[in-house]
C-alpha cells in the first residue's frame, strides 16, 4: 500500500487497483419446459429503454424468480471486438440488431444466434482520438422498417431493416474538422417523424447541441444548443439568452465551446407530446476558467424538456447549478406515474453522477424530492427548492481534495430499470476514488507536459491522484424507493462499473458484472437466483423478448468504457460477444481467454534523469488511456507497464509514426524523439521501482507475451 501511494502522488495518473475474480457457473435443473402460454406472437424489444418511457421493466413473466435458475445458454454470437460493448439490442420481427466498438452493427436471428449481415459505417480508425472514452456506441433505433445508427464519427445512418443497405446518411457535425465532436449515444425516435440524436465531446471544447431529423429523409428538422454561444451575436432563440446571464463573459466561454453535450439519455411523453434531455458537463470542467466569476452556467448538468415538433424550450431543472466536478446529468431519465403523498404525479426520475436520486414534476419541471443514494461530500444535501446545499471546499481552489462521488459517478451511463409492480428503481451504483487539484498551467487546446492530457487536445483544467484517496472503489447493485427516497436492498460486487439492470414482470433483476458474471435476483428481496460466467467483464445492460410463446433473455458482453480502458476486474480478454439465454437451454458456453498480459517489463534501457520529465509527458500524452505504468496489466488498452520489451524499445513506431492509428492510437506529432526517449524512461523506471519494492525478479527472457 505505501508503494501504491508513492506511485499515485507522484504519477498524478489515473491509479484504480482491480481485483482478480471469475466466478464460476452455478448448478442448472435440467427439466422439462411448462406449457405457460400458447401465444404465438412475438414479443420485441423496439426501443432503447424498451418503451417511451425508458423503464427497461418487461411484462414478460414465463422466466419468473420460480424458475429462473432454469436458465441455459441458448445460442452465443461473436461481435469480433476487442474495444468495449455497450449496446442494448433491439429485437424486431425475429432479427436482432446490435452495436459493437467502432459503431459496427450487427443483425442476427434472434432465435438461431446466425448472422443475417453486418454493417460497417467505417470510421476512420485516427478517429478514435476525438473521444473521451473509446470507441463505443450504445446501440440503435428502429421505425417503420428502417434502423437508424449514430456513428461515432458523428454520421447518421438510416438502414433497410431487411437488407442492411444504406437509405440515408447525415452529417450531425457543425464546422466537421474543426472540434472533436463524436456520436456514441443510440437515436431516439419521437413524434411520429423524428430521430432524434446528441454528441458526445465535451472535453475537447465543443458546444452541446441535440438535432431531430426525417426519419425519411434525413432533413434537419430543427437543433437545440445547449449553452449559449458568443453573447455579442444574436442569441438562437430567448432560451440561449436566458442561459447567457448565467455565464461570465470574461472567461470567453464560447471560445472553449461550453460543453453541454447531449451524449446519452432521453425520453419521451407522447401525451404531453415532450421530449427530455440530458445535459452533460461543462467545457473546461472547471467553472473557474470557464466562467471566473461563477454563476449556473445553464443548462449544464440539468434535464431540459423541449417540444419535440419544433425544439422550443419548455422547462428545465439542473441537478448541478456551476457544475465544476464533471456530474454529467446524461445519465437515463426514466417516467412514470408515481403517488407521493397521496397525489398521483407525473414525473421523472434519474440517479445522475453527482449520488443524487431526482424525482421531478415531468409536466413543469418544478423539483419533488432528492436523497442521495450513496455517501456524497461535495454536498450535505438538496434545499426546498431543489438546488444542493455545497459543502465548504467542495469547489477544488488549490490544494488537492477528493470529491465524493468522482467523475467517473456514482451512477454512470449503464442503465438502470424501473418495475412498476415492485416500485422500485435498480441501479448500477459504484464509487471510483479520485482526488483533484486545480491545473495552473491549463489553457484552452494547449499542450503543456504536465496539463492533463492537453497532448490529446482534452480541456480540464484539473490535475488527478496528486493526492492518495481516502475512500475505496465499490461497485454495488441498489434497490431504491423513489416514493420514500430510501434503498431497499443491495448486491455488493467486488469492482466499480458494472452492467445496466433489466427487470421483469416475473419479479427479476438481471445485470451483468465487471467480474464477468450474468446473474439474476428477486426483484422484491434482492436475493441472489441464478448466475452464469460469461468471458468478459459486463458493462452493457440486458433484455428480454419472446417468440412463439418462448421467453428469451440477451446480454452484449465485452468489457471498455473510460474506466475500462485502463483496468479490469477479471484475468480474462476483453473480447465483445452477445449470449442469449432460454429456460433449459443447452449450448455450450464458450471458454473465456487468459489474458497475456503479466509480466512487468524488463531491461529497457533509459537515463535515471529523464524519469521526472518523462512523468510530465505521460500526464499530458498517455495517462487516461494506459493508466499509471506497472499498477496493474490495464482494462482494454494495455498498461505500458506490461509491454514486451521490444514494443517499449520501440515505442517511437507507435507514439511518432503511427502504426497502430488504424486501432485508434494517434500519432503525437507534439512529440519530439527525445520526448518519447523520457516517456519510456518514466514507463521503465516504475516498472523498476514496483518490481523493487515487491521483491520479484524479471522473467528470465525479458520478454512478454504480444499486445492483443
Amino acid at each position: 500500500m505505501i508503494l501504491k501511494k508513492t506511485l499515485a502522488l507522484v504519477t498524478c495518473g489515473i491509479l484504480i487497483v482491480p481485483l482478480f475474480l471469475y466466478a464460476e457457473s452455478a448448478d442448472k435443473k435440467a427439466t422439462d419446459i411448462s406449457d405457460e402460454t400458447a401465444s404465438i406472437e412475438s414479443v420485441d424489444w423496439t426501443m432503447h429503454g424498451l418503451d417511451e418511457e425508458e423503464t427497461r421493466f418487461s411484462k414478460l413473466s414465463q422466466i419468473d424468480a420460480s424458475n429462473v435458475d432454469r436458465l441455459g445458454l441458448a445460442w452465443s454470437y461473436d461481435l469480433e471486438s476487442t474495444r468495449s460493448v455497450q449496446a442494448t439490442p433491439i429485437v424486431k420481427d425475429g432479427v436482432m440488431y446490435v452495436t459493437s466498438s467502432w459503431s459496427i452493427l450487427h443483425a442476427v436471428d434472434a432465435i438461431t444466434g446466425k448472422r443475417l449481415w453486418v454493417y460497417d459505417p467505417e470510421v476512420p480508425g485516427d478517429y478514435a482520438s476525438k473521444g473521451c472514452c473509446g470507441v463505443v456506441n450504445r446501440g440503435v433505433a428502429y421505425h417503420d422498417g428502417k434502423i437508424f445508427l449514430g456513428a461515432f464519427d458523428g454520421y447518421l445512418h438510416a438502414l433497410d431493416a431487411k437488407s442492411g443497405a444504406l437509405i440515408w446518411k447525415q452529417d450531425t457535425l457543425e464546422r466537421r474538422g474543426e472540434f472533436s465532436y463524436t456520436i456514441t449515444g443510440a437515436p431516439r425516435i419521437v413524434a411520429g417523424d423524428k430521430v432524434i440524436i446528441g454528441n458526445g465531446g465535451a472535453e475537447f471544447g465543443v458546444r452541446g447541441y441535440v438535432t431531430a431529423y426525417n426519419v425519411d429523409t434525413g432533413e434537419q428538422h430543427w437543433r437545440w444548443y445547449t449553452v449559449p454561444g458568443d453573447p455579442s451575436k444574436p442569441f438562437e432563440n430567448k432560451a440561449m439568452e436566458m442561459a447567457a446571464k448565467t455565464w461570465d463573459p470574461s472567461g470567453k466561454y464560447w471560445e472553449v465551446g461550453g460543453g453541454g453535450t447531449v451524449w446519452d439519455s432521453m425520453a419521451y411523453d407522447s401525451d404531453l407530446n415532450l421530449l427530455y434531455i440530458g445535459v452533460g458537463n461543462g467545457s473546461p470542467w472547471n467553472r473557474d476558467f470557464r466562467s471566473p466569476s461563477g454563476g449556473d452556467n445553464l443548462f449544464l448538468a440539468s434535464i431540459v424538456a423541449l417540444n419535440p415538433n419544433t425544439g422550443e424550450y419548455v422547462w428545465h431543472y439542473q441537478g448541478t447549478p456551476g457544475d465544476t466536478w464533471d456530474y454529467t446529468h446524461t445519465q437515463q431519465i426514466t417516467l412514470a406515474d408515481l403517488v407521493i403523498k397521496g397525489e398521483l404525479r407525473k414525473v421523472a426520475m434519474q440517479a445522475p453522477k453527482n449520488g443524487f436520486f431526482y424525482v421531478i414534476d415531468r409536466v413543469t419541471g418544478a423539483f419533488i424530492s432528492a436523497e442521495n443514494f450513496v455517501e456524497v461530500n461535495w454536498a450535505t444535501g438538496i434545499d426546498q427548492n431543489g438546488r444542493p446545499i455545497e459543502a465548504p471546499g467542495a469547489r477544488v481552489k488549490s490544494e488537492a481534495v477528493e470529491i465524493v462521488p468522482s467523475s467517473f459517478g456514482a451512477h454512470n451511463w449503464h442503465s438502470m430499470s424501473f418495475n412498476s409492480d415492485t416500485g422500485l428503481v435498480y441501479i448500477p451504483a459504484q464509487g471510483i476514488p479520485l482526488s483533484v487539484a486545480p491545473d495552473l498551467k491549463w489553457e484552452h487546446n494547449t499542450y503543456k507536459p504536465g496539463s492533463t492530457m492537453s497532448g490529446a487536445n482534452w480541456n480540464l483544467g484539473y490535475l488527478f491522484h496528486v493526492a492518495f484517496p481516502e475512500t475505496e472503489p465499490f461497485g454495488t447493485l441498489i434497490a431504491w424507493d423513489p416514493v420514500n427516497q430510501k434503498e431497499v436492498w443491495r448486491s455488493e460486487y467486488i469492482s466499480p462499473w458494472n452492467g445496466g439492470t433489466l427487470t421483469t414482470a416475473g419479479n427479476l433483476v438481471f445485470q451483468g458484472t465487471a467480474d464477468g458474471r450474468f446473474i439474476a435476483y428477486n426483484a422484491t428481496t434482492g436475493q441472489p437466483l441464478w448466475q452464469t460466467p460469461v468471458t468478459s467483464g459486463v458493462i452493457a445492460a440486458p433484455i428480454t423478448w419472446s417468440k412463439n410463446g418462448r421467453q428469451y433473455v440477451t446480454i452484449a458482453v465485452g468489457w471498455g468504457g473510460i474506466y475500462g480502458l485502463l483496468n479490469k476486474a477479471t484475468k480474462y480478454d476483453t473480447k465483445g460477444k452477445l449470449f442469449t439465454f432460454e429456460l433449459d437451454g443447452q449450448a455450450i458456453m464458450p471458454k473465456a481467454t487468459l489474458s497475456t498480459r503479466t509480466n512487468l517489463v524488463a531491461g529497457v534501457p533509459y537515463k535515471p534523469e529523464h524519469v521526472a520529465k518523462g512523468l510530465e509527458l505521460y500526464v499530458a500524452n498517455c495517462s487516461f488511456c494506459h493508466g499509471t505504468p506497472g499498477i496493474d496489466s490495464g482494462g482494454v488498452i494495455p498498461n505500458l507497464g506490461y509491454s514486451p520489451v521490444g514494443v517499449l524499445k520501440n515505442a517511437r513506431l507507435w507514439v511518432k509514426d503511427g502504426i497502430a492509428v488504424d486501432n485508434g492510437m494517434p500519432a503525437f506529432d507534439n512529440l519530439s524523439e527525445e520526448d518519447v526517449e523520457k516517456i519510456i524512461a518514466f514507463v521503465q523506471g516504475t516498472a523498476d521501482s514496483i518490481r523493487q519494492a515487491s521483491g520479484t525478479q524479471p522473467s528470465k527472457s525479458g520478454e512478454n507475451s504480444p499486445i492483443e
